[in-house]
């Protein structure tokens, strides 16, 4: 038994607070710079020059890309083989509060969803815990913006409606969601389990590399397919028109009952952060 103490999750997770913030993945920079080579409608090249320039200053500055700095969301894979020492949801929610006042990020959290008083420090974090095998940690900081979060939406299918009472949900939400969320966007998917497993697996795929599909064959055609739609839309890139309203639809899976189809589209913007670090 591997024995961890908890102030190294503190520090872990207080860096990856801050180089979230700061730093676009790769993967994202480079399908932004992709989009943009495909895309010929000049205003929208126009607005993805200045994304891409944006994310190359922040990173060069090591300044927040977005001026939302994002709610906490953070996932662990915890090893069967760790012991944590301490209190574990303290010692992240310490790693919080220490990374958004140490970088210098904007707090956007209140204590009570109806009597909103901002807490000050960016915490409680959005914890999901995923127990595997051995004897490390993976902790992954996805902080949250709330223009694309409050775009995202669950609706439990009959399993009649079938595949594309899917794709006619997923595109509808995106369609409904306009220039809200920032596009181009990114999409999570979640389909089955149940209404909130839905939603939580459709958050877990926005972590996914973009450009990569779904193991199985025939949700990653579903992924295609919904990508083509949703950039058929023509709401383009901060919605003044073109290709790019997309980067990447990701799509994951649960087995679920005879009697139901939840389906859950967790939209992230373009600035689709999250680092992650293991212990």
């Amino acid at each position: 038994m591997r024995i961890v103490k908890a102030a190294l999750l503190t520090e872990a997770v207080k860096r990856l607070c801050i180089g979230a913030n700061r730093n676009l993945p790769p993967d994202v920079r480079e399908c932004i710079r992709d989009f943009r080579l495909k895309e010929t409608w000049p205003v929208a090249q126009d607005v993805l020059d200045k994304i891409i320039g944006n994310f190359e200053l922040a990173g060069e500055k090591q300044v927040p890309i977005c001026q939302d700095t994002g709610m906490a969301c953070v996932f662990l894979e915890l090893g069967a083989d760790v012991h944590i020492e301490g209190d574990l949801n303290a010692a992240i929610n310490e790693g919080v509060r220490q990374g958004y006042q140490e970088g210098y990020l904007r707090k956007s959290v209140v204590g009570d969803p109806l009597r909103r008083v901002n807490t000050g420090d960016n915490t409680p974090a959005m914890i999901s815990i995923d127990f595997v095998s051995g004897d490390s940690i993976t902790i992954t900081v996805a902080p949250k913006g709330f223009g694309s979060e409050n775009m995202s939406r669950i609706k439990m299918l009959r399993p009649s409606d079938g595949v594309e009472g899917v794709i006619d949900f997923v595109v509808s939400a995106v369609e409904e969601a306009g220039p809200n969320p920032c596009p181009p966007i990114v999409a999570g998917v979640g389909i089955g389990g149940t209404f909130d497993k839905a939603a939580l697996i459709a958050k877990k795929a926005l972590l996914r590399p973009l450009g990569t599909h779904n193991a199985d064959p025939y949700y990653a055609d579903l992924e295609k397919t919904l990508l083509e739609k949703i950039n058929a839309l023509g709401i383009g890139p901060q919605g003044f028109g073109g290709y790019t309203t997309a980067l990447s639809v990701a799509v994951e899976t649960l087995p679920t009952h005879i009697a139901g189809l939840p389906c859950a589209v967790n939209i992230n913007c373009h600035v689709c952060r999250h680092a992650r670090e293991i212990i």
